[in-house]
């Protein structure tokens, strides 16, 4: 099952749409980590947190257990402007250096772009927002 990253705004709808697939920083999420700590920010799991909605959606993806949902702790919110520093930083490396995840590259940094686009539409609102992983 291929793993995806996504992101999660505050709140019950931002008011825009926050999809980005989320498919390719998942497949190179070891590596974007191993950048992130080279470039000095923090790396993209480190924004991770696990809520009840998540949750739902790994059980109902036969994933997970049920048990785990009962003893979550609160979800941990992050600022945008915080998720921004780590995703402008990867994108100004990744789009200097071509080949630096090889193939991976070119669909890691659309991603990327789109995560900026999503925080910076949280960031203007003033919400605040967190990773979650899905198992397709």
């Amino acid at each position: 099952m291929p793993a995806s990253l996504y992101i999660v705004v505050e709140g019950d709808d931002p008011g825009y749409n926050i999809f980005v697939n989320g498919q390719a920083l998942a497949r190179n999420e070891d590596a974007l980590e191993r950048l992130a700590e080279r470039l000095n920010v923090s790396p993209l799991l480190e924004y991770f947190s696990a809520d009840e909605n998540s949750m739902a959606l790994l059980l109902e993806q036969g994933t997970g257990n049920a048990y785990w949902s009962q003893t979550l702790p609160q979800p941990q919110w992050f600022s945008a402007l915080d998720g921004l520093l780590t995703i402008r930083a990867l994108i100004h490396f990744l789009a200097a250096t071509d080949a630096a995840l090889g193939s991976e590259t070119l669909p890691v940094l659309s991603e990327l772009r789109g995560y900026e686009h999503v925080l910076r539409k949280t960031a203007q609102r003033g919400l605040r927002w967190h990773l979650a992983v899905s198992w397709r």
